[in-house]
């Protein structure tokens, strides 16, 4: 559905070129021409998005699934994508819908069914969920419509969540920051040259909006997805551990272990010792690491007495946490929102 979109001014110096702000990429886009992401036309002077309301995908997802470990563990998440992304990773794992953009042979976009914001809100209400997570691809290209119903959402007592890959303008954290609960934020390489080449973006972008939406009571969880020869190496874990220590060692992390997918077929999948061995260079410096992808269960573990306080096994979620955030074995706090 075509949408006046958000976040934009007129390029003065070019015709009826316009500048788009929701992104880091902040593209300029002349007349009748698509921003990165695929999504963002410049009609006639104006900036239009065409993934408002046109769903790709709708689950009842297990809050761990995005992943977020700290946030209402054992709760389920209502959770939609719109086709779209702005960044091209080659080892996208959602790349059919992610990377689908305008169909320059029929001139026109995929579309599916329009759903209102209200609908997505009632459904995730009538499901029992206790949050919406925008998810599966970049939530910040369906940005006004997240919006549209993260506003809705937050008045019904239901929680937002997105699953990011960090790449959003200064101007579009504060926008949404009232209303999103949690976000969980892909930290995909620690070098410049990894983020332009794989990419097709920048580190510090990222780096930024991490510290944007912990700044902003966001409640924050960083995921690196390891991959071989790219991203493993004990130096580039080292920096990026170091950085999330820097905002806050509370962070929970998740290393995330790659399968050959997409462009990256390859690849191996990420070798089990370079999956410990960054979990052992993260817990120097972090008090919560998770391993995922790996097929074991990941205890949350109090780091003061080492008792678990979250037991996540086959037969359920069991809580050792008290109402006032407390470990049960030793009364230290554990950060995280608990229910």
């Amino acid at each position: 559905m075509k949408h006046k979109a958000v976040l934009w001014s007129k390029d003065f110096s070019s015709g009826n070129t316009v500048k788009c702000g929701l992104c880091a990429h902040f593209c300029s886009i002349p007349d009748k021409s698509f921003g990165i992401c695929g999504v963002r036309q410049n009609i006639s002077g104006e900036l239009f998005t065409f993934s408002y309301g046109n769903i790709i995908a709708a689950n009842i997802d297990p809050i761990e699934k995005k992943p977020l470990y700290h946030f209402l563990p054992g709760s389920y998440s209502y959770s939609i994508a719109i086709r779209g992304c702005n960044f091209k990773c080659g080892f996208c794992q959602n790349w059919t819908i992610s990377q689908s953009r305008y169909n320059d042979k029929e001139k026109s976009f995929i579309e599916e069914p329009y759903i209102e914001p209200e609908k997505i809100v009632s459904e995730a209400l009538r499901t029992g969920c206790k949050s919406i997570s925008y998810t599966y691809t970049e939530p910040t290209v369906f940005f006004e419509y997240a919006y549209d119903i993260a506003k809705i959402a937050k008045g019904k007592g239901l929680y937002n969540i997105f699953v990011s890959n960090g790449y959003m303008s200064e101007r579009a954290i504060d926008m949404i920051a009232p209303y999103l609960s949690a976000i969980n934020i892909d930290l995909k390489f620690f070098t410049e040259d990894s983020y332009n080449k794989i990419c097709k973006a920048s580190l510090k972008p990222v780096l930024d909006s991490i510290k944007r939406f912990k700044k902003n009571g966001v409640w924050v969880e960083v995921t690196t997805l390891l991959i071989p020869g790219k991203n493993d190496s004990t130096e580039e874990v080292e920096k990026i551990t170091d950085f999330i220590a820097y905002v806050s060692d509370e962070i929970p992390w998740h290393i995330t272990r790659f399968h050959p997918d997409y462009q990256f077929t390859d690849y191996e999948n990420t070798p089990l010792i370079s999956m410990n061995n960054a979990e052992k260079i993260g817990k120097r410096k972090l008090k919560y690491v998770y391993l995922g992808n790996i097929g074991k269960e990941n205890n949350s573990l109090c780091p003061k007495c080492g008792k678990i306080v979250v037991s996540r096994q086959t037969d359920g979620i069991k809580f050792f946490i008290s109402k006032d955030s407390s470990c049960y074995h030793c009364s230290a706090q554990i950060p995280g929102v608990w229910g």
